[in-house]
């Protein structure tokens, strides 16, 4: 191929993706409806609607993760590599009717719930402090408890510390999006009202929970995208936990043992971030939020 030839490629190519990515932005950023893009797709196949992979246009619609894409796809019966534009009648029909039962309420800016779990002293706290101290516009939820406060944690901002009896009250008023008892000692839950909401003006919200909390809120709240937090390495985790001193040699072990069954559970979430750095760890979840002023979400497994 001439130069020439090549080079005119080259810029087509880029124009195509960046086409793609503005009309994934836009259904991200509920500017389009995703039953908009399919039909439009169907139209005309040559158009960047029509060249969208049926995955790229899944995974942009707000408060899915690639986890979820992927079990979507295989009960429309659609090849991860299938186009919007090239998809046959009979899939056609299918993606159809799932997009508009999911297409209801006006164009608005996406409130999304990211759930953001992990093993025992991998660093969810801290990464979350980063959040709170450097993006006052991400909302947190704060999460009530019946453990103790730990040296330097304020009621109210880290958590709610409540008694047992507090706890059961709150319970019965199903004022809980989930809780649960961990490491079989402390209570912990997630306060509903104030993330309902916060997700109904269209505003994101960031949890910060254990494993049972985060498996709860999915069957709760199946738009929430669930994020996992890595460490490095296991020698690294280790570290980390020996290291801060707030718990006996007994109960660190214990926890070793806990983050061993809670690593193997990584593969249940949508969106995998390694936490070698807090900030570049923090910036990453913060994308997830979709945050306005931020850049586009990406994944990192």
């Amino acid at each position: 191929m001439p130069e020439v030839d090549r080079v005119a490629a080259s810029r087509a190519a880029i124009a195509a993706r960046r086409a793609r990515a503005a009309v994934k932005e836009a259904v991200r950023r509920r500017e389009r409806r995703p039953l908009e893009i399919a039909e439009a797709a169907w139209a005309d196949p040559s158009t960047p609607e029509g060249s969208l992979r049926v995955r790229e246009l899944l995974t942009s619609i707000p408060g899915i993760g690639p986890s979820r894409v992927a079990r979507i796809m295989e009960e429309l019966g659609i090849a991860d590599a299938k186009r919007v534009g090239g998809l046959g009648a009979r899939q056609r029909v299918r993606l159809r009717d799932w997009l508009a039962a999911r297409d209801v309420g006006p164009l608005r800016a996406a409130g999304r719930l990211v759930v953001l779990a992990g093993p025992t002293a991998v660093g969810k706290g801290t990464v979350s402090a980063h959040i709170r101290d450097n993006y006052p516009e991400v909302l947190l939820s704060v999460s009530a408890t019946t453990r103790p406060p730990r040296p330097g944690e304020v009621d109210g901002r880290h958590y709610y510390f409540v008694s047992d009896e507090q706890f059961d009250a709150m319970i019965e008023g199903n004022d809980f999006l989930e809780y649960a008892t961990v490491h079989n000692a402390s209570r912990y839950g997630t306060p509903r009202p104030p993330i309902e909401a916060a997700l109904a003006e269209g505003r994101s919200v960031l949890l910060e929970i254990d494993l049972q909390g985060a498996r709860a809120v999915r069957e709760a709240m199946p738009d929430a995208l669930l994020v996992f937090l890595l460490p490095p390495s296991w020698e690294e985790l280790v570290r980390r936990l020996t290291g801060r001193g707030t718990e006996s040699a007994a109960e660190q072990a214990r926890r070793l043992e806990t983050a061993k069954v809670e690593l193997a559970a990584q593969h249940e979430f949508d969106v995998r971030v390694v936490n070698h750095d807090v900030g570049r760890a923090a910036r990453e979840v913060v994308e997830l939020l979709a945050v306005p002023g931020t850049d586009s979400a990406r994944t990192r497994t």
